[in-house]
């Protein structure tokens, strides 16, 4: 199984790193097939805070068809997060996922790209909800149906949450979606969750 793990400039390291971890402990320690595909606009992506990481893919080598997951980190505004993650390209394959039903996680405020994305529509989500909850209030007028108090949120195919502290309960929810809840909570047990 392949998970692609999309890094929008700006995104939050502490967000992207419980991806690589949960996947990594799942495929290691534990046999299963799971591996996560990093992707950006560019070679290299500037996080949050100015950290370069470099990313397997660029966003234009990349076919949905080719993965079974999509993860996406939040990040800052004022690192441009929001420039890729609203992004048209960005925002086609986020439809393409989920057309094809394969599972979308998000954590903090990426579940506005996804709402921006109109996936979200009439579906139950959530977003950061400290600073008077203005990014919940953003979220809700893309159609979604904000749950504002609960910290992960999984709607069919798609899984928010609501700040980056949730980054670690999503990373696990997908590996859930991925091999089941009995094979995710072994390895949820084993590294002290």
């Amino acid at each position: 199984m392949k998970i692609l793990l999309f890094c929008a400039k700006g995104f939050e390291t502490m967000e992207f790193a419980p991806f690589i971890d949960v996947m990594g402990w799942a495929r290691n320690d534990y046999g299963h097939d799971v591996e996560v595909v990093t992707c950006g606009y560019r070679e290299t992506v500037v996080s949050a805070f100015g950290v370069p990481v470099a990313v397997d893919v660029r966003i234009d080598e990349v076919d949905a068809a080719d993965y079974d997951a999509l993860a996406v980190p939040g990040g800052f505004e004022e690192f441009g997060f929001y420039e890729e993650a609203y992004d048209e390209k960005f925002q086609n394959l986020v439809r393409d996922f989920h057309q094809m039903g394969k599972p979308i996680a998000s954590v903090c405020v990426a579940a506005l790209a996804l709402g921006r994305s109109g996936i979200l529509q009439g579906r139950r989500a959530t977003t950061y909800h400290l600073r008077g909850g203005h990014r919940q209030a953003q979220l809700a007028a893309l159609g979604a149906d904000v749950v504002p108090d609960q910290r992960v949120v999984a709607d069919g195919n798609v899984i928010t949450s609501y700040c980056p502290e949730t980054a670690a309960d999503v990373a696990f929810a997908l590996l859930e979606m991925l091999i089941g809840a009995e094979k995710a909570g072994a390895v949820r047990q084993d590294m002290g969750y």
